[in-house]
């Protein structure tokens, strides 16, 4: 994964800033590759120490959903590990494990981007984005679906980048399948790349098949009720701790979801930080020795404000602010890409001034965590209270929300 982002900014047809190819960059020495490995996993501990929690009650309900149970959304996840968990009688361990090794999975690609990349900003960009509280954040999400989404996106950017764009766009179809959200986070990053990399009839027919995909998705029915009551009472036969709403809103339609929350509500709370992302992102390309065609920069605004339409899909609001934010950092991180070493997102150059506000600011919009967990504090009390609740036991116990 170490060029999954890197390499999808240069093409013999590629449009835009992508269209002038990067110059090449010197690596790392073996001990600044050491250096900055222990400064990336350093930068990991404290994501880790800051929002860690065993997975939710609700992310665990969540994952049992699948095409067996009749369920038409949602259903990927919980389809692939639908017959392990028959056998193993819907144990929440198992999915409490798959759920760390997904979220191992995400940390490990930010490591070796951070350690492989020849950008200094990228490698600031990773170690940034951890120490944030988004770095907690994205580890308090552990077992949501939004972390699976992300790692299918630097899958298909992998492949992208060798040329398979194929099967790129097959991934993201395959994202579609695992929460329809992808629409609004990981598939406008996946089109930007494309819209880089690839001429615009290849770049579209790449987007076709996850359009295709949440089309479907989005146009199946609700679930019946007495499919989702009838897994509830499977999965409470067996001791899992099932959260009844979670699968209650698969029989709900969209009017009945409004009726429950206020979206524009959701979408004030949200509208500072897109302005603020927006803002950044036109400076940036404007203050920089190259800029992007009036279609490229619309499509990373695009990619990086989307995750704000969430406001009308539900009242997670610190959570869309997370996937804001967390846009905003690919779109970025896309972006110096196409820069050229020396020439681009040097220290001290005007374009890395706007982004350093732009993720200051960041932090002044309140992540709130689920389930009134708290950040933990990095002092001497937070982390002695933190070693109790290891040792004890006590941060291992089988959630109930």
């Amino acid at each position: 994964m170490s060029q999954a982002l890197g390499e999808v900014r240069a093409g013999p047809k590629a449009t835009g800033a992508a269209a002038a190819p990067a110059e090449a960059a010197p690596g790392l020495s073996k001990r600044g590759r050491r250096a900055v490995l222990a400064a990336a996993l350093g930068c990991v501990l404290v994501a880790v120490y800051t929002g860690s929690r065993m997975p939710s009650a609700w992310a665990a309900t969540l994952q049992t959903v699948g095409l067996q149970d009749g369920f038409r959304r949602r259903f990927a996840v919980g389809t692939l590990t639908g017959p392990v968990l028959d056998v193993t009688g819907h144990r929440y361990e198992l999915l409490a494990v798959l759920s760390y090794l997904v979220l191992a999975a995400l940390l490990a690609v930010l490591v070796r981007e951070a350690v492989t990349t020849a950008q200094p900003a990228r490698r600031l960009l990773v170690f940034a984005f951890l120490l944030l509280p988004t770095g907690g954040y994205l580890v308090h999400e552990v077992g949501y679906f939004d972390q699976v989404l992300y790692l299918l996106l630097f899958g298909a950017l992998r492949l992208l980048g060798k040329g398979r764009w194929t099967a790129a766009a097959l991934l993201m179809a395959a994202a579609m399948c695992v929460h329809e959200i992808a629409a609004l986070t990981v598939l406008p990053v996946f089109v930007l790349a494309c819209a880089r990399c690839l001429p615009p009839v290849r770049a579209l027919a790449a987007a076709l098949p996850a359009a295709a995909a949440g089309l479907f998705v989005l146009a199946a029915p609700p679930t019946p009720p007495a499919a989702s009551a009838d897994l509830q009472r499977s999965l409470a036969a067996e001791g899992f701790p099932v959260r009844p709403d979670a699968l209650d809103l698969f029989a709900r339609t969209q009017m009945d979801s409004w009726r429950l929350y206020s979206p524009a509500d959701v979408l004030l709370f949200l509208l500072p930080l897109a302005l603020f992302a927006a803002a950044a992102l036109i400076l940036a390309a404007r203050c920089g020795p190259r800029r992007d065609r009036p279609l490229l920069l619309g499509l990373s605004l695009g990619a990086a404000l989307a995750p704000v339409l969430a406001a009308f899909a539900g009242w997670d609001k610190e959570r869309w602010a997370f996937l804001l934010i967390a846009n905003f950092f690919l779109v970025l991180w896309l972006r110096t890409g196409d820069l050229r070493i020396g020439a681009g997102l040097g220290i001290g150059s005007p374009q890395v001034a706007v982004v350093a506000v732009a993720l200051l600011l960041t932090v002044h919009v309140p992540l709130k965590y689920f389930d009134d967990f708290k950040p933990r504090p990095l002092t001497g009390p937070g982390i002695g209270k933190f070693w109790v609740d290891v040792s004890s036991g006590h941060f291992f116990a089988t959630p109930r929300r």
